[in-house]
């Protein structure tokens, strides 16, 4: 399974992925990775539903990841988070890398809502979500926090 843009693949981050996937210095296994993928080898369903990597098309590394804080809840509503490397930031690749993860989710009937959680002062992620038209729903100390319903896309994310 992966996802396509015209810059970008998008594929499910596994152990095999990793191996196969050239990073950069710059890009870093984190410890959500390493949780992530702790977890799908106890559950292999959650596969789609936690991190995904975003590869530049161009040389096939690494520049970001992306991807959901679990499966839908009893809400039907999935949390989305995503990171790019700083010499892939303010070209657009986190607008188009979320946006076809959010196609993805929308694509099961169990996924009504999607939110994000942003610091009140980032700027670029404050962008990215308002480009999505995902709309700032509260604020809860240094923290934002959006929703995109499904019913309230007017156009193609």
């Amino acid at each position: 399974m992966k996802l396509q843009k015209q810059r970008l693949i998008i594929r499910p981050c596994t152990e095999e992925a990793l191996q196969e996937i050239s990073t950069t210095d710059e890009f870093k296994i984190g410890p959500h990775i390493d949780m992530y993928l702790d977890d799908l080898k106890k559950d292999p369903s959650l596969i789609g539903w936690g991190v995904w990597l975003v590869l530049n098309k161009e040389d096939n590394k690494i520049i970001g990841d992306i991807g959901f804080k679990g499966k839908p809840n009893l809400e039907n509503t999935v949390e989305v988070g995503y990171g790019i490397i700083a010499s892939a930031r303010n070209k657009g690749y986190a607008t188009e890398a979320v946006s076809e993860i959010i196609k993805w989710a929308f694509s099961f009937e169990n996924v009504e809502r999607i939110v994000a959680e942003c610091l009140k002062d980032n700027h670029a992620s404050i962008k990215v979500l308002e480009k999505l038209q995902m709309k700032r729903i509260e604020s809860d100390n240094e923290m934002l926090k959006w929703e995109l319903n499904r019913s309230s896309i007017t156009k193609d994310v």
